[in-house]
């Protein structure tokens, strides 16, 4: 244990310091810039993928010799979402201006709110209306709009339509499947896989952990904080645990491989060892490193809803990303003009078609064209429509760090899932840090 944190703080000071040397890099800013007709630069911190690459290119095309984006790439090959948050977060307590516009996970709104300029003046209601109500709920904070929605996500599941199909029964187990399985039906194909992993999921001491975690709370009717207040003592959520525990060590469908798994390591696990499922995220094989480089599996593999508890309502756990003004910026008004540019239907069809990322503006929606020439919208807006969301506090991401330790040491029968807890409520109502 005090290994694990001696070297979760060595990493996590690396990152950091990589981080600086990057930003700092970059040229200073010069106020004169406006007045002299150079253009003004505005830095970019996101995942810089193809897709994101491309808007810029084209904004910087728009604005030439006025504005221009420089792109800061925290790739999520080399950074994790835990990685991201803990940098960003040493970063604008240093209080420099190097940074303008920079991509947030939604649950981290709240937290991030103190380094970022309020944006309602910027946004009329006809503006906000143009975007999907799932997206922006994530954006406002205390009744006030701190964040724009760059994309929205949606947790999914994967299956290998070659395995499947090779079944007795394979028709009445992908009407199933298109429909939500259930997790009892899932559990019974065991028997047909020997030499196959069956679900694959991420079960890493990370935020991943708390979205399937969430999904399941969210079939017992329960959920994981209710405002700003624990429910770690709750039946369901000791219930929750147990069947996720169950999955790994009773029924034994998911191998305890899962256990050290973020995205990317799950993805590569199931594309290179046939597995039958794998739970993940929309864009496998458009902007995902790990899916491009098995593309040769791409006509095999097929999406469809996460699976339910028997009795329940299926639901998926919402992801995305949002972006945030940092409230050290001196470029405010360009980088609106940057954010606006992301928003709109041209900006938003390039995510999607070169990177798979659900675009957050309406219009898209109801351009019927569009639309028919790209299926996967439909069932990706099929899912969002029965989504849920992690908790909405300015104190989750602490609470996040804290359960998915707790959540993942149960997971390895260190602990109980009572124990696990029970560990996890005491360590934050004690107002301590856990240094992972």
């Amino acid at each position: 244990m005090q290994f694990s944190k001696i070297f979760y703080v060595v990493v996590s000071t690396i990152l950091v310091i990589a981080f600086m040397l990057i930003v700092y890099v970059f040229p200073s800013y010069n106020l004169s810039d406006r007045s002299s007709g150079r253009a003004v630069k505005i830095y970019f911190a996101d995942n810089i993928s193809p897709a994101h690459k491309k808007v810029i290119e084209l904004f910087n095309e728009m604005y030439k010799g006025q504005i221009e984006v420089v792109p800061i790439n925290l790739p999520f090959d080399k950074f994790t979402t835990n990685d991201r948050k803990e940098i960003l977060a040493r970063y604008f307590r240093s209080k420099s201006d190097r940074i303008d516009v920079f991509s947030v996970d939604q649950i981290w709104v709240p937290r991030f709110t103190r380094w970022a300029i309020p944006l309602d003046e910027y946004f009329s209601r006809d503006e906000r209306n143009e975007v999907l109500s799932y997206a922006l709920h994530s954006c406002v904070y205390n009744d006030t709009l701190y964040a724009i929605p760059l994309y929205i996500d949606i947790a999914l599941m994967y299956y290998r339509k070659d395995l499947i199909a090779a079944l007795p029964n394979a028709k009445q187990i992908e009407k199933k499947l298109r429909n939500s399985i259930t997790w009892q039906d899932m559990m019974g194909l065991k028997k047909y896989y020997k030499d196959n992993p069956l679900f694959v999921f991420q079960a890493d001491d990370y935020e991943g952990l708390m979205c399937i975690y969430t999904e399941l709370l969210a079939n017992m009717n329960s959920k994981l904080m209710q405002g700003d207040s624990l429910r770690l003592d709750t039946p369901q959520a000791e219930r929750a645990l147990e069947f996720l525990s169950d999955l790994i060590n009773k029924y034994k469908i998911s191998p305890r491989d899962v256990l050290s798994f973020k995205e990317d390591d799950s993805y590569r696990y199931f594309l290179k060892d046939n597995g039958v499922f794998l739970r993940g995220w929309t864009g496998l094989f458009k902007n995902n490193i790990v899916g491009n480089k098995y593309l040769n599996l791409k006509d095999k593999i097929a999406e469809v809803p996460v699976p339910h508890l028997e009795g329940s309502k299926p639901v998926s756990v919402f992801g995305g990303w949002n972006l945030m003004i940092s409230r050290f910026s001196s470029k405010v008004p360009e980088s609106i003009k940057f954010i606006k540019f992301l928003m709109s239907p041209e900006a938003q069809k390039i995510l999607f078609d070169v990177g798979g990322y659900i675009p957050i503006n309406n219009g898209i929606y109801s351009d019927s064209l569009y639309m028919r020439q790209n299926p996967q919208l439909a069932f990706d807006m099929s899912l969002v429509k029965h989504g849920v969301y992690r908790p909405f506090s300015v104190l989750y991401t602490n609470v996040s760090d804290v359960v998915s330790y707790y959540l993942n040491q149960a997971l390895k029968g260190k602990l109980t899932p009572k124990e696990a807890l029970s560990k996890a409520d005491d360590e934050l109502k004690s107002n301590s840090i856990l240094l992972k």
